[in-house]
C-alpha cells in the first residue's frame, strides 16, 4: 500500500507541475514571443533560423523571465520528479508480475531507474544547452543550437522508453488477470 501511495503522490505532483509549466508555456512565454512555441517544445527539434527567430522575439528581457521562470525553477524539478514518477509506475505495475517480481528489491529498483534515467539525463542537458543560447540572444552559435535541437529530440524520443516499458507492464498484468 505504500508504493501505492508514493506512486500516486509523485504521479500526482509531476502531473501538477506539468500543467504549471504548460500554463506558464501558454499564458507567458507564447504571448511574449509573439505566438512561437519555446525551443523545448519542439519535438522535432528547430533551426539556427528558428532560435535566432525565438530570441528575437523575446528580446533580453523576455529571455532573462524564460530563464528564470522556466529553467531556474519549474524545470529545475521536473525532470527528476516525472522520472521518480515514472519509475515508481514501473515498480508498482512490474511487482504485480510474477518473473519481475522475483528479482531482488535492488534489481528491480535498478531497472527502473535505469530506464528513466536516460530521459532525464537529455532533459536537464536540453535544459542548460537552451539555457545558454537563453543567455547570448543576439549570437546564436550554429553548432550549440544543433546540439540543443537534437537534446530536445533525444529528450522525447527517451521519454518514449518508459512509457513504452509501463504499457507493456500494464499489457502483462492484463493477461494474468
Amino acid at each position: 500500500m505504500r508504493v501505492l501511495r508514493r506512486t500516486a503522490l509523485l504521479s500526482i505532483l509531476a502531473a501538477g507541475e506539468f500543467v504549471l509549466m504548460t500554463a506558464m508555456e501558454f499564458l507567458v512565454f507564447r504571448p511574449m514571443s509573439g505566438g512561437l512555441p519555446s525551443l523545448d517544445m519542439r519535438i522535432a527539434g528547430f533551426t539556427v533560423a528558428d532560435v535566432t527567430q525565438w530570441l528575437a522575439a523575446l528580446g533580453p528581457q523576455g529571455a532573462e523571465t524564460v530563464i528564470v521562470w522556466h529553467y531556474m525553477t519549474f524545470d529545475l524539478l521536473f525532470p527528476l520528479l516525472l522520472s521518480l514518477a515514472l519509475a515508481s509506475v514501473i515498480l508498482w505495475l512490474g511487482n504485480r508480475l510474477p518473473r519481475f517480481a522475483a528479482y531482488s528489491e535492488t534489481s528491480r529498483q535498478t531497472f527502473a531507474l535505469a530506464v528513466v534515467a536516460p530521459y532525464a539525463i537529455a532533459d536537464y542537458a536540453q535544459n542548460l544547452a537552451v539555457m545558454d543560447l537563453l543567455q547570448e540572444p543576439f549570437e546564436v552559435d550554429p553548432g550549440e543550437a544543433g546540439v540543443a535541437s537534437a537534446l530536445v529530440v533525444a529528450k522525447f524520443v527517451f521519454f518514449l522508453l518508459p512509457v513504452l516499458v509501463i504499457a507493456l507492464f500494464a499489457l502483462a498484468g492484463q493477461r494474468r488477470a
